[in-house]
């Protein structure tokens, strides 16, 4: 009966996160005509505060092992990257096909848990991979001019972050959730502000609003699923995160008026059902 009932408070985070993310994704975009340097900083900028309070309060370490530098400014430098190609994204696709291009990195660690982590690749997780290719190219529609440039940035994004995610993968329980996102959030806002700097763009006292809300909801979605799998593991609930697709679609349409086209909803539907197959997989091969 205990397990049943963390598996649905793992649920209820899941779906917590994704409607977290979804949020910070509609902020990000609603914030405007500014350089994604500028809104990734005051979104890690407010994710770094949140995180060190939770450090403060918790006493856990701020910067973690010295064993664990290596991989955890891999993992801040990657993921840094995979955020600024996100927010390009998010401002120039429909918000659902930019979240659902982001939801691919999950093919891109079983490529390169298998490439960089030597794990074993079988053919149901190759096809699986193949299958969401397909999908994504539904979604892109490729016309070969650049108007297909945001979508190869969101693909890029769903890269690099599927980078700092083998990055985990490699610290595994090594270092505390709070130390983590602390020194992304650190890394993240240090090296932007340069680049920040040198493309600064006034912003109203309505866009830096828009920014911070960013940030917050942002640090739902980090948070929400760090106790989401605390409390049920990720071959149980991992396939909720995919309502962040259907959050970001009522968005989409409430607040920009907007929808994905029918070959966006196929390739949605080509994508979560490749990722469906993984996590059927995952769970009976893990159960």
């Amino acid at each position: 009966m205990e397990k049943l009932d963390n598996r649905y408070k793992g649920i209820i985070f899941i779906i917590i996160s994704a409607f977290g993310f979804a949020m910070m994704s509609a902020f990000v975009k609603l914030a405007g005509d500014l350089p994604s340097f500028q809104k990734t900083f005051f979104r890690n900028l407010v994710s770094c505060i949140v995180a060190l309070i939770f450090i403060f309060k918790n006493k856990h370490s701020f910067f973690g092992k010295k064993s664990s530098q290596k991989i955890l400014l891999l993992r801040s430098a990657l993921g840094t990257v995979g955020v600024i190609f996100n927010y390009y994204a998010i401002d120039r696709l429909v918000l659902s096909d930019a979240n659902m291009l982001n939801k691919l990195s999950p093919f891109f660690v079983i490529i390169f848990s298998a490439l960089f982590l030597k794990e074993k690749i079988n053919i149901r997780q190759i096809s699986a991979v193949l299958i969401a290719f397909i999908g994504t190219l539904f979604i892109i529609k490729p016309t070969f001019n650049i108007e297909i440039m945001p979508f190869i940035i969101g693909i890029l994004g769903a890269v690099f972050a599927a980078g700092a995610y083998t990055c985990l993968r490699v610290l595994g329980g090594k270092e505390n959730t709070y130390t983590v996102v602390f020194y992304f959030s650190l890394f993240s806002i240090i090296v932007i502000f340069p680049f920040m700097a040198s493309v600064y763009k006034p912003m109203t006292i309505l866009q830096l609003v828009y920014l911070l809300l960013a940030g917050f909801f942002a640090s739902i979605g980090q948070f929400g699923i760090t106790l989401a799998y605390k409390y049920a593991p990720a071959k149980e609930i991992s396939i909720f995160d995919y309502s962040n697709i259907i959050f970001s679609a009522i968005i989409s349409f409430v607040i920009f008026n907007t929808l994905p086209d029918l070959y966006s909803f196929i390739g949605y539907i080509i994508i979560f059902s490749a990722s469906y197959y993984i996590f059927r997989y995952n769970k009976k091969l893990l159960s």
